[in-house]
C-alpha cells in the first residue's frame, strides 16, 4: 500500500499536480488512468496504424468496444444504423454524464513517426486530426469513472459514445437523431491540439452537398456541336462560386472539390460532379448562403444546356459554448498543471516545426487562462456542435503536437503515433475524468451548466440537417 501511495504521488509530481489541493476521488481517477496507460497507448497506436476512414472504422471501433466490455461496461454496437457506432455505459440513475470518442482517419496522410514527411504507405490514410487519441483518451476517462463507481464513491451513469465519421459524414447528427443523448445531463468532449485549454470557442456550422451535371457526349473534334458539356456547366458553376466569394461575409467560407470533370480529352463530357461545402460561425447566416450557391447550379446548367441534380450529404451546427462548464474544466487543468517533455521529445517537436516552416520552440503545454468567447472564432467545424445543441457540452483542447503545427497534416500523424501524442492523450483523459468527478459530486454544478445551456439556446429548435439514413458504403 505504501508503494502505491508513493507511485500516485510521483504521478502527481510528473504532471505538476499539487497533491494538497486535489480531492481523494480525483486522485483515484488519475491513478486509474495511469493504471490503464500502457493499454491505452497500445490501443491508440493500433488505431493509428489502422487509419480507417469515415464509416470504414470496423477494427478501430471493435478495439475500443472490446476494451470497454473487458472493463465491465455494457456495450451496444451498431447504434443509429451505423455499424461502427457504439455506446458503452455503466451505472444507473442520475446524473447521466456522457463522453465522446472519435476514431476516423483522413485520406492521403499516411506518415511514419518521423519529424520529416515520410509516408508509411504512399497515398494511404493517416490520423491527421489525432482521432486515434481522441476515442482512446475518452474511453480511459469513462473507465476511471466506472471504477470510482465500483468503489462506492459516486453514483449515477457514465456513457461513452463511440462516434465515427467525424471527418466526412458527421455521424453524430444521425446519433443525435436516434436519441442517444436524450437521457444525458452533461456531455464531455475534447480534441487533440497544439495547446492546453478549456475550450470555450464555437466552431463553424456547415452544409455539404453534391452537384451533378448531365449532358450529351459527342466527339470533341468531329462533331462537338452535337454535344452538351457537363464539364462546361461545372466550370461555369465554380466560376460563379469564386465570384460570389467577394460578396459573402468575411466569416463565411465556400469550398468545392471536383470529383469528376470528364474522363478523356477527345470526348465532350456528358457527366460532371463536385462536392460543395458552405460554412459560417452562425447557421442562420450559413443557410441563406447555401441557398444562393444552390441556385447558381441551376444557372450553370441553363447556360450549358444540361440537366443537374443536387444531393444533400450532411450538415452540422456551430458549437453552443458553455462557459460554466469551461470554468469547471479550467480548474482541473490548473490542478494538473503543464505536461513536461524529455529532451528527445523537444528535439522531435522542433524538427517538426523546422520541416513545416514554423518557429522552433517545441511544445506549448502551459495552462492558458479561460479566454473570452469570440463572436466569430474562425477555425474548423465539428459535429460535436449538434450534440451541444441537445445537451450541455464541456470541451477541452490538449497538446499532442508542437506549437503552430499545421492540422490535418502529416505532422500531426507523426506526433500521434509516439510519446508526444501519448502524453497529451493521457493528460486529456485525466482532465476529463476529474471534470466528471465534479459533476457527479455536485448537482449544483450540473444545474448551473444546464441553466446556461438553456439561456444560450433560447427558443432555437434543433433540426438535424440530414436527409435519409447514414450513407454507409458511399465513400
Amino acid at each position: 500500500m505504501k508503494n502505491q501511495i508513493l507511485t500516485v504521488l510521483c504521478i502527481f509530481t510528473a504532471f505538476g499536480v499539487t497533491a494538497q489541493k486535489i480531492s481523494s476521488n480525483k486522485k483515484a481517477v488519475i491513478a486509474s488512468v495511469e493504471k490503464h496507460k500502457t493499454e491505452l497507448i497500445k490501443i491508440s497506436d493500433s488505431i493509428w496504424a489502422l487509419a480507417e476512414t469515415a464509416f470504414n472504422e470496423s477494427e478501430s471501433s471493435r478495439i475500443l468496444a472490446d476494451y470497454a466490455e473487458k472493463n465491465g461496461m455494457n456495450v451496444t454496437r451498431g447504434v443509429a444504423e451505423i455499424p461502427t457506432a457504439f455506446t458503452a455505459t455503466y451505472g444507473s440513475g442520475s446524473p447521466v454524464i456522457s463522453i465522446l470518442g472519435e476514431f476516423d482517419a483522413l485520406p492521403g496522410l499516411s506518415q511514419k513517426t518521423s519529424p520529416i514527411k515520410e509516408p508509411l504507405t504512399p497515398d494511404a490514410p493517416g490520423h491527421g486530426c489525432g482521432h486515434n487519441m481522441f476515442g482512446t483518451s475518452s474511453l480511459g476517462s469513462a473507465i476511471a469513472i466506472k471504477e470510482l463507481m465500483d468503489a462506492g464513491k459516486i453514483k449515477g451513469t457514465v456513457k461513452f459514445l463511440g462516434t465515427p465519421a467525424e471527418e466526412k459524414y458527421f455521424a453524430k447528427v444521425w446519433m443525435v437523431k436516434a436519441g442517444l443523448w436524450d437521457d444525458v445531463d452533461v456531455n464531455i468532449s475534447w480534441h487533440p491540439g497544439a495547446n492546453i485549454e478549456a475550450d470555450v470557442q464555437s466552431g463553424l456550422s456547415l452544409i455539404d452537398f453534391i452537384v451533378e451535371f448531365y449532358g450529351q457526349a459527342a466527339h470533341a473534334s468531329a462533331d462537338p456541336w452535337n454535344g452538351r458539356s457537363a464539364s462546361d456547366a461545372l466550370e461555369l458553376y465554380t466560376t460563379g462560386i469564386n465570384y460570389y466569394r467577394e460578396h459573402v461575409l468575411p466569416s463565411s467560407r465556400i469550398h468545392y472539390h471536383i470529383q469528376d470533370g470528364g474522363q478523356v480529352v477527345n470526348v465532350v463530357p456528358d457527366y460532371a460532379k463536385l462536392w460543395v461545402r458552405v460554412r459560417d460561425p452562425k447557421r442562420k447566416v450559413m443557410l441563406p448562403t447555401y441557398e444562393r450557391v444552390k441556385a447558381m447550379a441551376e444557372g450553370a446548367a441553363i447556360m450549358a444546356n444540361v440537366d443537374y441534380k443536387i444531393s444533400l450529404v450532411s450538415g452540422i451546427y456551430e458549437t453552443l459554448v458553455n462557459r460554466s462548464g469551461g470554468e469547471i474544466m479550467q480548474s482541473n487543468l490548473e490542478l494538473l498543471g503543464p505536461i513536461t517533455y524529455t529532451d528527445e521529445e523537444t528535439t522531435f517537436g522542433k524538427a517538426i516545426q523546422k520541416a513545416t516552416g514554423k518557429e522552433e520552440v517545441g511544445m506549448d503545454s502551459s495552462i492558458r487562462p479561460l479566454r473570452a468567447t469570440l463572436e466569430n472564432p474562425g477555425g474548423g467545424s465539428t459535429d460535436v456542435g449538434d450534440v451541444s445543441w441537445n445537451v450541455p457540452n464541456i470541451n477541452l483542447s490538449a497538446t499532442v503536437a508542437p506549437k503552430d503545427t499545421p492540422w490535418h497534416s502529416w505532422a500531426v500523424v507523426a506526433c500521434g503515433g509516439m510519446s508526444i501524442g501519448h502524453k497529451g492523450m493521457v493528460y486529456a483523459s485525466k482532465a476529463m475524468a476529474m471534470t466528471m468527478v465534479d459533476l457527479f459530486e455536485n448537482q449544483k454544478l450540473i444545474d448551473k451548466v444546464t441553466e446556461e445551456f438553456k439561456t444560450r439556446k433560447g427558443d432555437e429548435v434543433y433540426e438535424p440537417m440530414i436527409d435519409g439514413p447514414p450513407p454507409i458504403g458511399e465513400n
